[in-house]
């Protein structure tokens, strides 16, 4: 997601925070992420922002072995990881590597020049 994606600004803003933010609609509560003027579920306009728990199961998960992203060597782990309020981010894995169905947990990827990326680190023995 772009940083200068003028729907995705409060994303941003709250990253520079250490906080997961993700949308969610007044009209019918559904959450969503990527960021949109409505909700995807009943078509309202403006949804707003909360705050998300932090936490999540990893739904797929893959290694990257190629040098894509400067300053991260590879080989690592980038899962689809699906947030503790329903929609689904795509992230980086930190630390021990993970499977399909583990419970994971909000970590962040400090960047010199840009917000910080949300990241996920395994949770407990479900790694």
């Amino acid at each position: 997601m772009r940083i200068d994606d003028p729907f995705a600004f409060p994303f941003w803003e709250a990253a520079r925070r250490h906080e997961l933010v993700v949308q969610r609609c007044g009209a019918c509560f559904h959450h969503q992420f990527y960021p949109r003027p409505f909700c995807l579920a009943c078509d309202a306009a403006s949804p707003s922002w909360v705050v998300c728990a932090g936490t999540g199961t990893v739904y797929s998960v893959t290694t990257v072995h190629l040098p894509l992203v400067p300053g991260i060597t590879p080989p690592y782990q980038v899962a689809l990881v699906a947030l503790a309020e329903g929609p689904r981010l795509l992230a980086g894995i930190i630390g021990q590597k993970v499977r399909i169905g583990a419970a994971v947990r909000l970590a962040w990827r400090e960047r010199p020049d840009a917000p910080p990326l949300p990241c996920f680190t395994a949770e407990g023995e479900n790694a």
